[in-house]
């Protein structure tokens, strides 16, 4: 199956070329702001399978850039999904819990109302909704709190900060479910080779398990890397940013489970391989 991938370095594209042998189309083959050449490509490289692994995912900055995050976030996927709904292929596409206002206490199911609380919320369902509009055969897969050996994520943050700090103040009331970058991109293929097949797709949500908060994951990721940094949780009040964060992130992922077998990655586990890879 020829598979063409939107994204080459980032954290999910970088997974995926290393699982599987893709047509990796980083910024310079394909800017997203450009929506007509996105299409373009796709015709272009005539596969079976479109996968869009790339985002504009600086969600402070995109309160003062919405434009731009609404036209990568939102008109590029939709242009995407139009021209693979035309060649009669499967488009997969990555979203994100931030369409949630992170209001309720329980994990939110695909069919949720959506309400989101920023500029990269909104324009992330802005590219759902793109998605959806286009018809065709197509996935939507919305994770969380994504993590891995490479790129820009809160692991490698604060194996950072550890580098010349002994303490720090991590948020503890925001609880959501880390997502290894490797498992989004095992259970893409795995969705894509089930729709080249006849399955139909949809609207899933995946993330990594037991749902944790942010101080919890600091303090594992320090015991892994075998580091002494003294975590302190503190409320979201206390470390203001320029766009609002959900409280609750959890996510139901059952009925991907459902449909294509895929069950939730044990997010600990993958924490202590990457501890591993970035040691080596």
């Amino acid at each position: 199956m020829k598979i063409l991938v939107f994204g080459k370095n980032g954290q999910v594209a970088t997974e995926l070329r290393k699982r599987a042998d893709v047509i990796a189309l980083g910024r310079e083959q394909a800017d997203l702001s450009d929506p007509v050449a996105c299409a373009a490509a796709i015709r272009t490289a005539a596969p079976d399978c479109v996968i869009n692994a790339a985002a504009y995912t600086a969600v402070d900055r995109a309160e003062d850039e919405e434009a731009l995050a609404t036209c990568i976030n939102g008109k590029a996927p939709g242009a995407m999904a139009r021209t693979c709904a035309d060649l009669n292929i499967p488009f997969l596409h990555i979203s994100t819990d931030y369409v949630f206002d992170g209001s309720t206490q329980t994990p939110w199911a695909p069919t949720d109302p959506v309400a989101p609380l920023g500029v990269y919320g909104r324009s992330k369902l802005a590219g759902e909704q793109a998605v959806a509009a286009a018809g065709g055969r197509w996935v939507i897969l919305r994770t969380s709190w994504v993590f891995s050996a490479h790129g820009s994520n809160f692991v490698k943050t604060m194996l950072r900060l550890s580098e010349t700090r002994d303490s720090l103040n991590v948020v503890e009331d925001q609880i959501g479910g880390p997502t290894p970058a490797g498992a989004i991109a095992d259970a893409l293929l795995t969705m894509a080779a089930a729709m080249s097949a006849g399955q139909s797709g949809g609207l899933y949500h995946f993330a990594g398990a037991p749902a944790t908060s942010w101080k919890c994951f600091a303090r594992e990721t320090f015991a892994c890397a075998g580091r002494n940094v003294t975590v302190t949780g503190i409320p979201t009040s206390d470390y203001p940013t320029p766009a609002e964060r959900p409280l609750n992130s959890r996510l139901d992922c059952s009925t991907l489970e459902t449909d294509f077998g895929i069950l939730q990655p044990d997010w600990k586990a993958a924490l202590t391989d990457i501890m591993k890879e970035l040691s080596t």
